[in-house]
């Protein structure tokens, strides 16, 4: 069983690596939590290929600087939607 749960925090790396996911798209894609995605990455990789660890750390920081800025156009779009209901009424 143990082998399961290093393959997926191995596969798990390489789509966030490839595709600049964050963990919630890889928690998402996976069908398992973000806790489990993120001890997958930042604890299991580690130990496990050190130099896709260190790749995914890169996605992960900038996902992280960049977080606020997502989160301000969701709610940009969150409010521009509440306008055009308000306006069809």
């Amino acid at each position: 069983m143990k082998t399961n749960v290093e393959e997926r925090a191995v596969q798990l790396g390489q789509y966030i690596a490839k595709n600049g996911a964050t963990v919630r798209l890889a928690a998402k894609k996976y069908n398992v939590s973000k806790s489990t995605v993120h001890k997958d990455v930042s604890e299991r990789l580690k130990q496990i290929n050190m130099a896709l660890y260190k790749e995914v750390r890169k996605v992960l920081d900038t996902n992280k600087e960049e977080r606020h800025i997502r989160g301000g156009i969701a709610t940009k779009k969150k409010y521009q939607n509440f306008a055009k209901k308000a306006d069809k009424t």
